[in-house]
């Protein structure tokens, strides 16, 4: 009898521990914070495994890989995570998008941090996935030995390096203007005043415009033009064993974190000035307003916005209403 009473205890308590914590599990998985943090992370795993793993076909893999097929990898690879996470965090997959988005106004800097430490870490699981899953393959291109430069390179899977005709700051030039066309295009993407996808397109054609910025614009520098993209995986190989040599190669690391955020600003500002500016805008009416003339006294109307502080001559937003920015790259 004793030992059934003790079993019967044990399990009230089980039931009266375990009610409480599935609810309050369940109330921090629901939290928005949580939720876009997790879709960040989750996007940008997608995006960087299938960006990777085409980098790695094209390295060890002879005719398996191609550049093209890089490019396709990475593009199609934004295309899913814009599935995953477009509708809950906006799925920017890039620290430079995020940091536009707070810059001009569109989020929270709170947030900044949030979406950046998903993104870094999803883009860092990635890489291990892929060194995971390349590992004899890589051992066997290497002959062993975990290079940084030469024929037998492979750290170059992971992060990009600046090719030999490059020099550091024609590089730095390179990825302002490569992501300032990224997101000069994603503003226009995104834009619902202008000409946006059409709805339940804009993952496909963010893919797309990806492909086509590494098709005719990837060669000098790698067009990493996503802090996300770069650093973590470059962190990873520092750490997996081929040294301090991946970040003092040609001083190139600082690079893809500095440049992709000043560039996708100035893309941002640019669109701004020659097509938000631009937009035609018509006048405010308020609704059910009507003057009586014979008393020449307004009726006022039965509802008033309450979107307070906001005026006529607010410009319009180069991003949708209902999630901060959008969408984005390798």
């Amino acid at each position: 009898m004793a030992q059934s009473d003790r079993k019967r205890r044990s399990t009230r308590m089980s039931k009266v521990v375990s009610i409480p914590t599935a609810t309050k599990m369940q109330v921090i998985w629901r939290n928005e914070i949580v939720r876009e943090f997790l879709a960040e992370f989750i996007s940008t795993f997608v995006m960087m495994v299938f960006g990777l793993g085409a980098v790695a076909h094209m390295v060890l893999g002879g005719k398996l890989g191609s550049y093209l097929a890089v490019n396709l990898g990475f593009g199609f690879g934004v295309t899913m995570g814009v599935h995953m996470a477009g509708n809950i965090s906006g799925a920017h997959m890039n620290a430079a998008v995020t940091f536009t988005s707070c810059a001009l106004g569109r989020m929270s800097w709170k947030k900044f941090p949030v979406y950046v430490l998903g993104q870094f870490l999803g883009s860092f699981v990635a890489a291990a996935t892929i060194y995971g899953l390349f590992y004899t393959a890589i051992i066997d291109f290497s002959g062993g030995k975990l290079m940084v430069t030469g024929p037998t390179a492979t750290a170059n899977i992971f992060a990009t390096y600046l090719p030999d005709h490059m020099t550091l700051w024609r590089g730095f030039l390179d990825e302002v203007v490569v992501t300032g066309v990224l997101q000069l295009c994603l503003s226009a993407i995104a834009d619902k005043d202008n000409n946006p996808a059409l709805p339940g397109t804009q993952a496909i054609v963010t893919g797309i415009l990806v492909v086509i910025i590494g098709i005719s614009l990837g060669m000098n520098s790698g067009y990493a033009i996503n802090p996300s993209r770069d650093l973590p995986p470059r962190f990873f190989t520092f750490l997996a064993g081929w040294g301090s040599q991946v970040f003092s190669t040609k001083d190139w690391w600082w690079v893809p974190v500095v440049a992709p955020p000043l560039g996708a600003y100035c893309g941002a500002i640019i669109y701004l000035f020659f097509v938000g500016s631009n937009k035609r805008q018509e006048p405010q009416v308020l609704e059910n307003s009507l003057t009586l003339e014979d008393r020449k006294i307004p009726v006022l109307p039965k509802t008033m916005s309450h979107q307070h502080g906001t005026s006529s001559l607010t410009p319009v937003s180069v991003f949708p209403e209902d999630r901060p920015s959008v969408l984005y790259h390798h």
